[in-house]
Protein backbone atom coordinates (compact mmCIF):
# COMPACT_ATOMS: atom_id res chain seq x y z
CA UNK A 1 0.00 0.00 0.00
CA UNK A 2 2.78 2.92 0.86
CA UNK A 3 4.47 1.44 -2.59
CA UNK A 4 1.22 2.36 -4.28
CA UNK A 5 0.47 5.56 -2.54
CA UNK A 6 4.43 6.65 -3.78
CA UNK A 7 4.08 5.47 -6.96
CA UNK A 8 1.76 8.34 -8.25
CA UNK A 9 3.60 11.06 -6.76
CA UNK A 10 6.95 9.40 -8.85
CA UNK A 11 5.01 9.27 -11.98
CA UNK A 12 3.78 12.48 -11.59
CA UNK A 13 7.22 14.05 -10.58
CA UNK A 14 8.67 12.83 -14.38
CA UNK A 15 5.16 13.95 -15.73
CA UNK A 16 5.58 17.33 -14.53
CA UNK A 17 9.35 16.79 -15.40
CA UNK A 18 8.30 15.43 -19.17
CA UNK A 19 6.12 18.61 -19.81
CA UNK A 20 8.42 21.02 -18.95
CA UNK A 21 11.13 19.30 -20.99
CA UNK A 22 8.36 19.77 -24.20
CA UNK A 23 7.61 22.92 -23.51
CA UNK A 24 9.85 25.23 -26.36
CA UNK A 25 12.39 27.14 -25.24
CA UNK A 26 11.96 30.71 -25.24
CA UNK A 27 14.83 32.49 -27.32
CA UNK A 28 16.17 36.12 -26.00
CA UNK A 29 16.28 37.17 -29.91
CA UNK A 30 12.97 36.06 -30.72
CA UNK A 31 10.56 39.28 -31.14
CA UNK A 32 7.93 38.81 -29.09
CA UNK A 33 4.22 40.94 -30.35
CA UNK A 34 5.04 43.64 -27.67
CA UNK A 35 8.04 44.25 -29.14
CA UNK A 36 7.18 44.32 -32.83
CA UNK A 37 4.12 46.74 -32.09
CA UNK A 38 7.08 49.12 -30.12
CA UNK A 39 9.22 48.83 -33.42
CA UNK A 40 5.97 49.91 -35.20
CA UNK A 41 4.74 52.79 -33.21
CA UNK A 42 8.74 53.96 -33.21
CA UNK A 43 9.32 53.72 -36.77
CA UNK A 44 5.52 55.51 -37.41
CA UNK A 45 7.09 58.39 -34.97
CA UNK A 46 10.44 58.29 -37.23
CA UNK A 47 8.12 58.65 -40.18
CA UNK A 48 5.77 61.22 -38.43
CA UNK A 49 9.14 63.40 -37.37
CA UNK A 50 10.77 63.29 -40.74
CA UNK A 51 7.62 64.20 -42.45
CA UNK A 52 7.85 67.33 -40.12
CA UNK A 53 10.80 68.22 -40.72
CA UNK A 54 10.32 67.90 -44.24
CA UNK A 55 7.52 69.93 -44.30
CA UNK A 56 9.58 72.46 -42.13
CA UNK A 57 12.37 72.65 -44.47
CA UNK A 58 9.96 73.45 -47.64
CA UNK A 59 8.28 75.59 -45.56
CA UNK A 60 11.65 77.51 -44.63
CA UNK A 61 12.74 77.33 -48.72
CA UNK A 62 9.36 78.86 -49.99
CA UNK A 63 9.48 81.75 -46.99
CA UNK A 64 12.88 82.17 -48.49
CA UNK A 65 11.59 81.99 -52.08
CA UNK A 66 8.86 84.82 -51.26
CA UNK A 67 11.78 86.80 -49.20
CA UNK A 68 13.51 86.61 -52.68
CA UNK A 69 10.98 87.20 -54.94
CA UNK A 70 10.02 90.36 -52.43
CA UNK A 71 13.87 91.64 -52.32
CA UNK A 72 14.60 91.07 -55.86
CA UNK A 73 12.62 94.11 -57.62
CA UNK A 74 14.22 96.33 -54.79
CA UNK A 75 17.55 94.99 -55.41
CA UNK A 76 16.78 95.73 -59.50
CA UNK A 77 16.02 98.60 -59.44
CA UNK A 78 18.88 99.82 -56.85
CA UNK A 79 21.26 98.13 -59.79
CA UNK A 80 19.54 100.49 -62.08
CA UNK A 81 19.90 103.47 -60.17
CA UNK A 82 23.80 102.62 -59.48
CA UNK A 83 24.23 102.08 -62.96
CA UNK A 84 22.80 105.15 -64.49
CA UNK A 85 24.73 107.09 -61.75
CA UNK A 86 27.64 106.21 -63.10
CA UNK A 87 27.18 106.38 -66.62
CA UNK A 88 25.90 110.12 -65.58
CA UNK A 89 29.08 110.29 -63.65
CA UNK A 90 31.26 109.09 -67.02
CA UNK A 91 29.20 111.66 -68.96
CA UNK A 92 29.41 114.49 -66.79
CA UNK A 93 33.28 114.32 -66.98
CA UNK A 94 33.94 113.31 -70.61
CA UNK A 95 31.69 116.53 -70.99
CA UNK A 96 33.51 118.89 -68.62
CA UNK A 97 37.01 117.18 -70.48
CA UNK A 98 35.48 118.46 -73.80
CA UNK A 99 34.36 121.85 -72.20
CA UNK A 100 37.53 122.10 -71.18
CA UNK A 101 39.23 121.26 -73.69
CA UNK A 102 37.34 123.56 -76.10
CA UNK A 103 37.92 126.31 -73.94
CA UNK A 104 41.72 125.92 -73.40
CA UNK A 105 41.79 125.78 -77.57
CA UNK A 106 39.73 128.90 -77.49
CA UNK A 107 41.51 130.61 -75.38
CA UNK A 108 44.96 129.40 -77.43
CA UNK A 109 43.28 130.46 -81.07
CA UNK A 110 42.45 134.38 -79.48
CA UNK A 111 45.73 134.39 -78.14
CA UNK A 112 47.78 133.33 -81.52
CA UNK A 113 45.19 135.56 -83.07
CA UNK A 114 46.23 138.71 -80.43
CA UNK A 115 49.76 138.14 -81.55
CA UNK A 116 49.60 138.35 -84.86
CA UNK A 117 47.47 141.28 -84.71
CA UNK A 118 50.21 142.72 -82.52
CA UNK A 119 53.24 141.80 -85.16
CA UNK A 120 51.51 142.95 -87.85
CA UNK A 121 50.66 146.49 -85.79
CA UNK A 122 54.17 146.78 -84.64
CA UNK A 123 55.25 146.13 -88.04
CA UNK A 124 53.29 148.87 -89.38
CA UNK A 125 54.07 151.12 -86.91
CA UNK A 126 57.36 150.82 -87.43
CA UNK A 127 57.63 151.47 -91.28
CA UNK A 128 55.64 155.01 -90.16
CA UNK A 129 58.39 156.04 -87.86
CA UNK A 130 60.83 155.04 -90.00
CA UNK A 131 59.42 157.06 -92.76
CA UNK A 132 57.69 160.20 -91.01
CA UNK A 133 60.70 162.58 -89.59
CA UNK A 134 60.40 166.11 -89.81
CA UNK A 135 63.50 168.41 -89.20
CA UNK A 136 61.85 170.29 -86.61
CA UNK A 137 61.25 167.22 -84.52
CA UNK A 138 63.83 165.06 -85.34
CA UNK A 139 65.14 164.31 -82.07
CA UNK A 140 61.36 163.01 -80.87
CA UNK A 141 61.52 161.16 -84.13
CA UNK A 142 64.35 159.36 -83.57
CA UNK A 143 64.15 158.57 -80.32
CA UNK A 144 60.73 157.05 -81.30
CA UNK A 145 62.21 154.65 -83.59
CA UNK A 146 65.02 153.36 -80.69
CA UNK A 147 61.86 153.31 -78.20
CA UNK A 148 60.34 150.60 -80.89
CA UNK A 149 63.31 148.55 -81.67
CA UNK A 150 65.29 145.99 -80.11
CA UNK A 151 68.04 143.78 -80.84
CA UNK A 152 70.82 144.42 -83.91
CA UNK A 153 68.14 146.85 -85.36
CA UNK A 154 68.55 148.81 -82.15
CA UNK A 155 72.35 148.61 -81.66
CA UNK A 156 73.01 149.80 -85.69
CA UNK A 157 70.71 152.73 -85.59
CA UNK A 158 71.23 154.04 -82.14
CA UNK A 159 75.24 154.46 -83.39
CA UNK A 160 73.88 156.09 -86.83
CA UNK A 161 71.06 158.22 -85.37
CA UNK A 162 73.52 161.51 -84.88
CA UNK A 163 74.78 161.77 -88.20
CA UNK A 164 71.20 161.43 -89.49
CA UNK A 165 69.86 163.88 -87.41
CA UNK A 166 72.68 166.41 -88.62
CA UNK A 167 71.72 166.10 -92.17
CA UNK A 168 67.70 166.03 -91.66
CA UNK A 169 68.81 169.23 -90.16
CA UNK A 170 70.68 170.70 -92.75
CA UNK A 171 68.89 169.79 -95.81
CA UNK A 172 65.09 170.91 -93.53
CA UNK A 173 64.14 167.47 -94.55
CA UNK A 174 60.53 166.67 -94.01
CA UNK A 175 59.11 163.05 -94.94
CA UNK A 176 55.41 161.90 -94.36
CA UNK A 177 54.70 157.91 -94.51
CA UNK A 178 51.62 156.35 -95.26
CA UNK A 179 51.11 152.81 -95.27
CA UNK A 180 48.94 151.17 -98.23
CA UNK A 181 49.87 147.63 -97.46
CA UNK A 182 51.11 145.03 -94.92
CA UNK A 183 50.81 141.03 -94.03
CA UNK A 184 52.42 139.00 -92.49
CA UNK A 185 55.17 136.88 -94.13
CA UNK A 186 56.04 134.37 -91.66
CA UNK A 187 55.07 134.23 -87.77
CA UNK A 188 56.30 131.56 -84.97
CA UNK A 189 55.65 132.53 -80.89
CA UNK A 190 57.99 135.02 -80.55
CA UNK A 191 58.52 136.86 -84.23
CA UNK A 192 57.05 137.32 -87.30
CA UNK A 193 58.21 139.30 -90.50
CA UNK A 194 55.74 141.68 -91.79
CA UNK A 195 55.55 143.13 -95.06
CA UNK A 196 54.85 146.50 -95.72
CA UNK A 197 54.23 148.43 -98.72
CA UNK A 198 54.33 152.60 -97.85
CA UNK A 199 54.11 155.59 -99.81
CA UNK A 200 56.34 158.81 -98.91
CA UNK A 201 55.64 162.14 -99.50
CA UNK A 202 59.07 163.87 -99.18
CA UNK A 203 60.36 167.64 -99.42
CA UNK A 204 63.38 169.54 -97.89
CA UNK A 205 65.10 172.58 -98.90
CA UNK A 206 64.78 173.62 -102.29
CA UNK A 207 62.56 171.03 -103.57
CA UNK A 208 59.55 171.15 -102.01
CA UNK A 209 57.35 170.06 -104.45
CA UNK A 210 58.27 165.74 -104.87
CA UNK A 211 55.91 163.20 -106.27
CA UNK A 212 55.01 160.21 -103.64
CA UNK A 213 57.51 157.32 -103.73
CA UNK A 214 56.65 153.96 -102.87
CA UNK A 215 58.63 151.63 -100.60
CA UNK A 216 58.65 148.12 -99.66
CA UNK A 217 59.98 147.16 -96.35
CA UNK A 218 60.55 143.92 -94.74
CA UNK A 219 60.32 144.28 -91.21
CA UNK A 220 60.90 141.72 -88.15
CA UNK A 221 59.18 142.09 -85.32
CA UNK A 222 60.05 140.37 -81.87
CA UNK A 223 58.31 139.20 -78.88
CA UNK A 224 59.68 141.38 -75.95
CA UNK A 225 57.37 141.41 -72.67
CA UNK A 226 53.95 142.04 -72.97
CA UNK A 227 54.49 143.66 -76.49
CA UNK A 228 56.73 143.65 -79.66
CA UNK A 229 59.79 145.69 -81.48
CA UNK A 230 61.55 145.79 -84.39
CA UNK A 231 64.17 143.75 -84.99
CA UNK A 232 65.40 143.99 -88.56
CA UNK A 233 64.64 145.98 -91.51
CA UNK A 234 65.43 145.43 -94.72
CA UNK A 235 64.31 147.54 -97.91
CA UNK A 236 62.43 145.53 -100.48
CA UNK A 237 63.19 146.86 -104.08
CA UNK A 238 59.24 147.93 -105.64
Amino acid sequence: MAADADAPEDKLSEDETASESAEPDASPDSDSPQDAESSTVADESDAVDDAEDFDAATADAAENSESDDEQTPVESRWSVVRLATVVGLIAVLALSGVVGWLGYRTYQLREEQAQRAMFLQVGRQGAVNLTTIDWHSVNADIQRILDSATGSFYDDFSKRSQPFIDVVKKVQSKSVGTVTEAGLESVSRNEARVLVAVSVKTSNLGDEDQPPRGWRMRIDVQKVDDGAKVSNVLFVPA
